[in-house]
């Protein structure tokens, strides 16, 4: 049951341990209501896109107040210097792009997670004032141990290097989930953008078998039903698509039916 007195949704990490096919969906459009119905239309969660989107802070923190009014768990991927903001505005979680090895993966498990009692845990900075503990009425040991338990952390494979350390990558603990991203690692291959080249393929099926072997949740683009079925029988577990594409092909199929109505 959603709990509406406290910012921090920490639904993620037991979703991604669920062993439940997953639906995402990425928005790089800075808008609250874009969130509002992505939760609507039912997906698991979104992806706030601020690595390629335009949402400055300020606008990433009215989406995230969008995502837990709606009951939509939301991960934010962000460069890594910007992890430790993120996380003070209440993100359930972040992506990251760009992990070639256990060591950098390792590092941003550090960067997510709060130092515990006796020099356990990672490295972030805590600050009780911020949205994610309440503005501080929910800070203190509860909030530090409610974020390091609840706040996910999905790190992405991008370079033939990390899919060569893909089940190095996943065994690290504190990584939740490894996405795959075919479009960067299709043209870190030489091919440009054409990820359906068989070569691309096959890195992205050793990846994600290397993950789910590694016992972690593949995650893989699938922007149509046929793709999640097949990324499926790779091993991936949890499937995204991309809002503008769904949106500019609902409004290109409109404008063509118009003329056509038309008769032009």
């Amino acid at each position: 049951m959603l709990d509406h007195n406290r910012p921090l949704d920490t639904r993620l990490p037991e979703m991604f341990r669920s062993g439940k096919r997953l639906r995402s969906i990425f928005s790089g459009l800075p808008s609250p209501a874009i969130v509002e119905m992505c939760a609507y239309a039912g997906f698991d969660f979104i992806i706030i896109d601020n690595e390629h989107g335009s949402a400055g802070l300020e606008t990433t923190e009215n989406m995230l107040r969008a995502a837990r009014a709606s009951d939509l768990p939301c991960v934010v991927r962000c460069l890594p210097h910007d992890i430790a903001r993120t996380l003070d505005i209440g993100a359930s979680g972040v992506k990251i792009p760009m992990v070639n090895t256990a060591a950098q993966a390792a590092d941003l498990v550090r960067q997510v997670k709060y130092p515990l009692t006796g020099g356990a845990g990672g490295g972030r900075g805590s600050a009780f004032s911020s949205r994610a503990a309440g503005y501080g009425a929910f800070g203190g040991p509860a909030h530090t141990q409610r974020s390091n338990d609840g706040v996910a952390l999905i790190v992405m494979i991008e370079t033939l290097e990390g899919v060569a350390n893909a089940a190095e990558i996943a065994s690290v603990p504190g990584v939740d989930a490894v996405f795959i991203g075919p479009n960067d690692l299709a043209h870190s291959m030489g091919y440009e953008n054409r990820w359906n080249e068989p070569p691309v393929q096959a890195a992205i099926e050793l990846a994600l078998k290397a993950v789910s072997t590694a016992g972690k949740c593949a995650g893989m683009l699938a922007l149509a039903p046929e793709d999640e079925e097949i990324y499926a029988a790779m091993g991936a577990r949890y499937f995204a698509r991309v809002a503008t594409g769904i949106i500019t092909k609902a409004l290109k199929d409109s404008a063509q039916g118009g003329k056509n109505q038309l008769g032009y």
